[in-house]
């Protein structure tokens, strides 16, 4: 499920950014943390898969603009209907019944009604005068008392940022208020005994949590962006009482009913070197370096500044004393440079270097498969492998000057992603247990393959549920017991599975209701996305795909599902298998990207269509094709999709029309049978 920060008119890019950052601190890996536009707040539904909206601090009046009317009902009704929201500062105003903004300043004063009402009183400000528009000048490190009765695991004191917030005048007198802190100090709002800062209500079925000042303002965030003397000093006041600060957002968001991480020390982990190899084929590596200094402009031979990233490349034989660059307790994933160490020989990184991942087992098992079943060799033969990394994904497909010189079927995979990216422009932190991995297709445009460039997405499902499914075995189509793992492909090309609690038997892999009453009972378990660009001649296509392997948060993984399943093998007397291991399942998913791809290039996706229609679950479904104020909505059969363009087939119930949906400008909500336009 989804967290969302919105980042339309009325927020600031530093409330925005602390908000990312303070809540992915706390609910990853359990929600996807992400920002959501005016635009998509407006117009997509992103109720359905969305646990908490958050609107962060900047200017209420911009809100109204954008969000009265619409935005305010959708708000309102996911609340409503179960949905946890927050709004800080800014959005605490909006949020309540009625603004009272420096009233009697000509300059400044802001009060009227406002639509959510989400507090039924007046939220009255400043709390403290001296506030400055799109300035620190009347900032302050603000104390709050905290209600130890209803947040007893809370410390009774903390320090956070203030910057123009309100009170919640008369909070007392609402029955259904719980005032969760209050101002240490007295206010400057005139008859404010209360003195609310924080404030709960439930509303509905859902839960609202609001704050005049900024709890989730992280004080090493504030000392990383600010060139400001008085934002410096209010940071280094903060600093020391953070821990507590952090104790009470935790405490806040488990109000809200929302699942957190223990331990509120916990931070998102250094950006570290990738190891760069091609064991089985040295003279590739070789080949890249010699690309990389010969056709691009690099620093002193070895580095290159692109587009999104700072790259800089080393020889195997230099100590890694250069890795450690940057020591703050903050680290802008997209700023700091990223060292390749490259292997040019038959050396690889000693095992120490790579715990989560042994270079040596993925070639010996990528080279087993090929030894038994001959292909082109290409994809998976040069391999980076970083144990975290900003984004695979980004570092290949936002810089196009280092993916210009690299060679069809590169591969880059890490064990933690700190700004993962996905479909729509999501980016969140995915932990250890999650193989994370970006594919290079190099496709001429004298290529067959580049009139219908789409349907490689549908080929890279594929490989990928036939590495799950045969993990077992290194014989095509068969599976050594894994084929019983009940994994699913969605339109188009993520990838379900049956929840632990509904696999019962062997059959149940054959399942394809996705739901049992109001209860799910499939659950994503691979994401996965297609960027492309035309360089040099060329179509560079990347396929970004996160496998969740062995990590339960937020949902389950393969292994969790594995473990069900060697119950009832157990049961039938059959022997328990083994784990699913990166270094394995990676192996075989380039091996069957070089097995399909070269049928794909000569053939198209045609030949693969009984084999993905087998793996999806959609054949012969029954669904909802959403319309808008031009279109009604249809009910219509899924019949399959176009091997050229890999357009989604559905004919209309009731006229007979056949619908051509296109994969990139629509989604499929499994659970409710509907597919709408993104």
């Amino acid at each position: 499920m989804n967290a969302l920060v919105y980042a339309g008119p009325g927020t600031t890019s530093e409330s925005v950014k602390h908000c990312l950052e303070s809540l992915r601190l706390h609910l990853s890996p359990h929600y996807a943390v992400v920002t959501i536009s005016e635009a998509a707040l407006l117009k997509e539904p992103w109720m359905w898969k969305t646990s908490l909206l958050v609107l962060p601090g900047g200017a209420d009046l911009p809100f109204c603009k954008s969000l009265n009317g619409e935005g305010t009902h959708k708000i309102s009704q996911f609340v409503k209907k179960g949905g946890k929201f927050i709004g800080f500062c800014a959005g605490a105003y909006f949020s309540s019944s009625r603004v009272e903004f420096e009233v009697g300043n000509l300059e400044m004063e802001v009060s009227g009604p406002r639509e959510l009402k989400f507090y039924p009183g007046t939220a009255k400000g400043c709390a403290f005068k001296g506030f400055v528009y799109d300035s620190h000048e009347g900032a302050l490190a603000s104390k709050l008392v905290v209600n130890s009765k209803i947040l007893p695991n809370s410390p009774l004191e903390v320090l956070n940022y203030y910057n123009g917030g309100c009170v919640f005048y008369g909070a007392s007198q609402y029955n259904d208020v719980e005032v969760l802190a209050r101002y240490a100090d007295r206010t400057d709002v005139a008859d404010d005994e209360d003195r609310a800062a924080v404030i709960y209500r439930k509303v509905g079925k859902g839960a609202v949590l609001l704050a005049g000042s900024h709890p989730e303002y992280s004080p090493s965030l504030m000392m990383h962006n600010s060139n400001d003397k008085k934002h410096s000093q209010i940071a280094s006041a903060l600093i020391d009482g953070d821990y507590g600060r952090k104790l009470f957002l935790k405490e806040c968001l488990i109000k809200l009913g929302l699942r957190v991480n223990d331990d509120v020390n916990f931070s998102i982990p250094k950006i570290s070197p990738v190891f760069l190899s091609s064991y089985l084929k040295p003279s590739l590596a070789v080949q890249l370096v010699f690309n990389l200094k010969h056709n691009l402009e690099l620093i002193n031979n070895n580095i290159l500044e692109d587009n999104t990233d700072t790259f800089c490349f080393h020889d195997e034989t230099e100590n890694n004393d250069y890795f450690t660059e940057n020591n703050s307790s903050f680290q802008d994933p997209n700023a700091v440079v990223k060292h390749f160490k490259v292997f040019a020989s038959e050396n690889l990184p000693d095992p120490k270097e790579t715990p989560y991942f042994n270079m040596r087992q993925y070639f010996q098992h990528l080279n087993t498969l090929r030894t038994k079943e001959k292909t082109n060799n290409e994809f998976g033969s040069i391999i980076g492998y970083s144990e975290v990394v900003s984004s695979t994904n980004t570092m290949l497909d936002s810089n196009p000057s280092f993916l210009s010189q690299l060679p069809n079927g590169f591969v880059l995979t890490a064990t933690t992603q700190i700004a993962g990216r996905g479909r729509g422009g999501n980016v969140w932190v995915n932990p250890k247990g999650v193989m994370a991995s970006s594919i290079l297709f190099k496709i001429p445009t004298s290529s067959r393959v580049a009139k219908s460039l789409v349907t490689v997405q549908y080929l890279c499902s594929l490989a990928l549920i036939e590495s799950i499914l045969g993990y077992g075995s290194i014989e095509t189509g068969m599976g050594g017991g894994y084929e019983d793992m009940p994994v699913r492909i969605k339109w188009p090309n993520d990838l379900f599975i049956l929840k632990p609690e509904y696999l019962n038997s062997f059959e149940d892999h054959q399942i394809s209701d996705t739901v049992d009453g109001t209860d799910e009972k499939f659950t994503k378990i691979s994401g996965a996305l297609v960027n492309s660009q035309y360089l040099n001649g060329n179509y560079y296509l990347v396929w970004g795909v996160g496998v969740n392997v062995s990590n339960s948060a937020p949902t389950t993984s393969l292994n969790n599902v594995l473990a069900k399943l060697n119950v009832l093998r157990e049961q039938k007397g059959l022997h328990p298998l083994p784990p699913y291991q990166h270094e394995l399942l990676l192996a075989k998913i380039l091996h069957n990207l070089d097995r399909f791809y070269e049928v794909f290039v000569s053939s198209g996706l045609e030949p693969f269509l009984p084999l993905y229609y087998k793996r999806w679950l959609h054949s012969s479904q029954k669904v909802e094709v959403q319309g808008d104020t031009a279109r009604p909505s249809k009910t219509c059969i899924i019949k399959g999709i176009t091997p050229d363009y890999g357009l989604l087939i559905a004919d209309d119930i009731n006229s007979g029309e056949t619908l051509y949906l296109q994969p990139d400008g629509n989604s499929f909500d499994i659970f409710k049978g509907l597919v709408y336009r993104k």
